[in-house]
């Protein structure tokens, strides 16, 4: 009894057998190695096996070698593919035909592949480096852009901590860049950490010192930090640097200079704001308003304003109506005696009529 037991395990076993090899028999093996541009195993990656018959997908992954390898595949024509961990398609192989009971071996030796891809193109080795190169340039442009946009965003929302992290990221990544300096230094400004934001200010302006707005708004760091002399050159420096804009830069420089109580200095600093900028309707309001700082008291104990007080608040008047200052432009002028000579509001005279023949 117990041999006919045995016997019957055995031919058990050996059916098992027979069945796993009849079934490896009709299917086939694929296998093969990665190698990424830096020549290393590409780990974690992903092997996609697509039939170009059916469309039928298979996935299998690298292991820590760079390796992959299955059984079970069922035979015929596959377009063979290759995913990075980022998703993105590394290299492809079509037409690669599965065995039937054998082994397909698919190597993904990106070197090699691209070399004999350039040969065949006529694109020489050097050639092949240089849009490599600039290929990775722009996927590394295009990470630096999608920070600037998250920082921005961050800042905008005033989670300012998370637009310097991003921004510090970015330095990391690229410091020659001085867009990222500066959108560090607008970061840091706006978390009140301003030690921080003029160092990023200064290295933005080491890689781009004729941009006007650095050095306006390390000017203003300079004034968060109670360093009035520094932003005051950092003022001067913006409006030399962008004379397009210099109205901006000037009429900034006398808000410090007013704040200083320092009146004759911010009056000429409006005026350069004017000169640069004749529309420039608020540097009219804040000249006046120092100017009449310097006013004097006459024996009849009225006030009188220094010359072009009255000038300036009335043109001010003039180009800004209805503007935020124009309610304190008309007491002022009224404080001194001097007339509004804006003509908003009023009537036009009407044309006079020819006599009638």
């Amino acid at each position: 009894m117990k041999k006919q037991l045995a016997l019957i395990s055995t031919m058990a076993l050996l059916m098992c057998m027979f069945a796993v090899t009849a079934a490896a028999q009709m299917t086939g093996t694929v296998k093969g190695y990665t190698k990424g541009d830096d020549g290393n195993p590409i780990v974690g990656a992903t092997v996609e096996l697509q039939s170009q018959d059916t469309g039928r997908k298979v996935t299998l992954k690298t292991d820590k070698k760079g390796n992959y390898f299955s059984m079970g595949i069922q035979p015929g024509v596959y377009k063979f593919t290759l995913i990075g961990a980022n998703g993105q398609t590394l290299w492809f192989f079509n037409n690669i035909q599965v065995k039937l009971g054998g082994d397909t071996e698919v190597n993904f030796d990106l070197p090699k592949e691209k070399a004999a891809a350039a040969k065949a193109s006529g694109v020489t080795e050097a050639q092949q480096k240089q849009v490599e190169q600039a290929e990775k340039e722009n996927q590394k442009i295009k990470g630096l852009n999608a920070l600037l946009q998250q920082a921005d965003a961050d800042r905008k929302s005033g989670n300012f901590d998370g637009a310097i992290t991003a921004m510090l990221q970015a330095t990391q990544q690229d410091a020659t860049k001085d867009i990222l300096w500066y959108s560090l230094g607008e970061s840091y400004l706006g978390a009140k950490k301003y030690p921080e934001a003029i160092d990023a200010y200064k290295k933005a302006i080491a890689i781009a010192p004729t941009k006007g707005e650095y050095h306006n708004n390390l000017g203003q760091a300079y004034v968060k930090s109670g360093q009035i002399d520094l932003a005051i050159t950092e003022y001067n420096a913006a409006a030399q640097a962008d004379p397009a804009n210099a109205g901006m830069y000037y009429f900034n420089l006398g808000a410090v200079l007013t704040n200083m109580g320092k009146a004759d200095e911010a009056v000429q600093a409006f005026d350069k704001a004017i000169a640069a900028d004749p529309t420039k309707a608020d540097a009219y309001y804040w000249k006046g308003v120092d100017m009449l700082g310097k006013a004097t008291v006459g024996k009849d104990g009225k006030m009188i304003a220094p010359d072009g007080t009255a000038e300036a608040l009335n043109k001010y008047l003039e180009l800004q109506p209805t503007g935020p200052y124009a309610e304190a432009a008309k007491q002022l002028l009224a404080s001194f005696g001097a007339s509004i000579e804006t003509t908003f509001g009023k009537k036009k005279p009407e044309p006079k009529k020819g006599k009638k023949r």
